[in-house]
């Protein structure tokens, strides 16, 4: 797989007169070698639905007189740098106006992604139609007369949907549009026909070509959908709507599915289709080098204008952070990651008491009242608590190995299933310990716990928010009574359990006639049963913490959490395997390559700031003076040295344990063990 992509966006209305008149066979190689750049998506089909090349599963682009997809590859091949193709599939907004009944459907008739034709956007196709023969007839003739080195199709996943060729299946089989769970799987079986159709469309014709199909999401848990592809590019671009948060948590689960990985984030201020936006060059540097300390390739959307000449301010901004990637990119590949804890993902357990990972398809979940959806809230606290903690950590789901692992995370809203308990008692009893929040823990009718956490299940509490009062001391606050936003839950303290600290409940919610000061009502100081229990599993505490850490980032809250994550790690046979003195925004991984009997430590700082309405940009690369590190390694280490300088590194080995000081660095350093 090549590191160092382009992904260039063309997608370009029948409006636009002389497309392609600009295009430049050594112009576009030299910007291509300005950006250092060794793979590039080229287009064959964009969302307007036109070919940029003479087609007869198509039609070429009314404003354009040439072969543009051919003379890009061309150009590209001629210079080393392979050309993996474009089509969009969810959308063809030419074939939209001809074929409307071809489109998706709500339950009242409306279309998507605009909701009708009245108003500039595009509409998403149904596969359960004759479009899908159209698409891969489309995709074939790509395949059959160009040297692509991939075929990326875009737009695509398990789709709701009541079209009428929907509707008259699902009564074809005898069934009723208004039975959901059927519909749910005719929208499964749908998918899967797309990805058999897409599969024989290109491995017919040439086996083990990359094959790629976006959803803009990797959802975790769905293996089976992720097994479609031939490797992964996961979208991710942090001032389009994703943020900072999205790409650690989609990567960190991403690796551990076998499969070759790239990070897509984009050259853009905003998002796609932006023309004349640009990030600064340290954003995409610190974003490439997140991409490679989670074992992922990088790519970077641009978007070539309708003249097809490539900017030159683009790619002088790429090449900034292709430069860098291609200095590292011998400790990058082939690596597999080390990790203390191991993070269950709520949305891969797919099991919200009642809520399941079909209900994912249309984006519900059962909510905690302070807005927003539970699943995501959990995993997106639980990713950002673990990243400022500075741990070693993936995101599993239940098909996950956990050997190896010393701590399991269960954030907030996962049922213990029966199978899942047996998996859980395997792990405790090889010395793994867990730690649980919420309702996470108990078996999937919510009416008891099914691991040994010190806990009794009373119920929800009535009271929101509430109070929590922990026994042991956080770093940065004295004893108090600490506001959780996020529902809380009422426990007994099971037999053999210790309580760890107490819960307190408000004088009363805040209502018409029971409210006080401007938000909430104060505690009544008052013990209202133990909130953080131990017990022969692990430790549990009794609020949905980690979606209140998402949401609220609360600093008791992230203390508590800290400090329970750190007891069950210094009880674990090793303790724990990394300890480095960064700032919270620092981000610390270790990747090994076994081949080369190795190990790299990664460490990342680059503190985001907000500017315009929700928009997080970086800028500045603020140098970290020094960093102490600790690495736990019982290894003899040959030799210790900083990459890609290849500077050797001072540092002492005793007992078990590394111990070297970083000297000043910014944005990414990689330490590298050679055993």
């Amino acid at each position: 797989m090549r590191f160092r992509q382009v992904h260039l966006d063309f997608h370009t209305s029948e409006a636009v007169p002389e497309i392609g008149r600009d295009f430049d066979t050594e112009d576009f190689q030299q910007k291509l070698k300005l950006g250092r750049v060794d793979s590039i998506t080229v287009f064959s089909k964009c969302h307007h639905g036109w070919a940029y090349h003479p087609s007869d599963a198509n039609e070429i682009h009314p404003q354009l007189d040439f072969d543009l997809l051919g003379a890009q590859i061309d150009a590209a091949h001629a210079i080393g740098v392979k050309t993996p193709v474009y089509l969009s599939a969810g959308l063809d907004e030419k074939l939209a106006r001809r074929h409307p009944e071809w489109l998706i459907r709500d339950r009242e008739e409306r279309t998507n992604w605009s909701a009708h034709f009245m108003q500039p956007g595009y509409h998403q196709f149904c596969m359960n139609t004759p479009y899908l023969d159209m698409l891969a007839a489309q995709v074939r003739e790509v395949v059959e007369r160009y040297d692509a080195d991939g075929i990326f199709l875009d737009i695509v996943g398990v789709r709701e949907c009541y079209c009428q060729f929907c509707v008259a299946e699902i009564r074809r089989r005898g069934s009723d549009p208004r039975q959901t769970d059927d519909m749910r799987k005719l929208w499964e079986e749908t998918y899967q026909k797309y990805g058999t159709a897409m599969d024989q469309a290109v491995h017919a014709l040439k086996p083990g070509l990359p094959l790629f199909h976006n959803n803009g999401h990797i959802e975790r848990g769905r293996r089976d959908l992720a097994a479609l592809n031939t490797h992964l590019e996961l979208e991710s671009l942090p001032t389009g709507g994703w943020g900072y948060d999205h790409f650690p948590l989609s990567v960190r689960y991403a690796q551990g599915l076998g499969l070759d990985v790239l990070g897509m984030t984009g050259k853009f201020h905003h998002s796609w289709g932006e023309f004349g936006g640009f990030k600064h060059p340290n954003a995409l540097r610190y974003e490439a080098a997140l991409s490679l300390a989670n074992g992922a390739g990088c790519s970077i959307g641009d978007q070539l204008h309708p003249l097809g000449r490539m900017d030159e301010a683009t790619y002088a901004l790429i090449g900034a952070a292709y430069t860098e990637v291609e200095a590292k990119e011998e400790w990058c590949r082939d690596v597999s990651p080390v990790a203390d804890i191991a993070l269950l993902s709520a949305e891969a357990a797919g099991s919200d008491f009642g809520a399941c990972a079909a209900d994912l398809i249309s984006g519900t979940s059962v909510t905690d009242g302070s807005g927003g959806n539970d699943t995501v809230a959990a995993d997106t606290g639980a990713v950002r608590l673990l990243l400022e903690g500075h741990y070693l950590f993936d995101v599993i789901d239940t098909h996950s190995h956990l050997d190896g692992y010393k701590v399991l995370v269960l954030p907030d809203c996962i049922a213990i299933t029966p199978e899942l308990q047996e998996r859980l008692k395997a792990f405790t009893a090889a010395g793994g310990k867990i730690l649980a929040t919420g309702r996470s823990g108990l078996t999937p009718d919510g009416q008891s716990f099914a691991l040994e956490l010190g806990a009794q299940w009373q119920g929800a509490s009535p009271f929101n928010p509430t109070y929590a009062c922990p026994a042991f001391e956080l770093p940065s606050l004295r004893p108090a009574s600490f506001v959780v936003y996020a529902n809380s839950y009422e426990i007994g303290l099971a037999a053999g359990g210790t309580s760890l600290g107490s819960r307190q409940n408000p004088y009363f919610n805040r209502d018409l006639f029971t409210f006080t000061s401007h938000q909430h009502a104060p505690s009544r100081l008052i013990d209202a049963g133990p909130g953080f229990t131990s017990g022969a599993d692990g430790l549990y505490a009794a609020w949905n913490l980690f979606a209140d850490y998402a949401r609220h980032g609360s600093l008791p809250v992230k203390q508590m959490l800290l400090h329970l994550l750190d007891t069950l790690l210094e009880s674990a046979a090793g303790g724990r395997t990394l300890s480095v003195n960064l700032p919270a925004q620092g981000i610390v991984t270790l990747q090994e390559q076994p081949d080369a009997n190795r190990r790299m430590l990664h460490l990342l700082y680059a503190p985001p700031v907000r500017r315009g309405q929700n928009t997080e940009v970086i800028e500045d690369l603020p140098t970290v003076a020094s960093t102490d590190v600790t690495l736990a390694e019982p290894r003899p280490v040959k030799r210790l040295y900083l990459a890609p300088q290849r500077t050797p590194l001072g540092f002492t080995q005793e007992n078990g344990k590394i111990a070297c000081t970083v000297p000043a660095w910014s944005c990414h350093q990689m330490v590298v063990a050679e055993f």
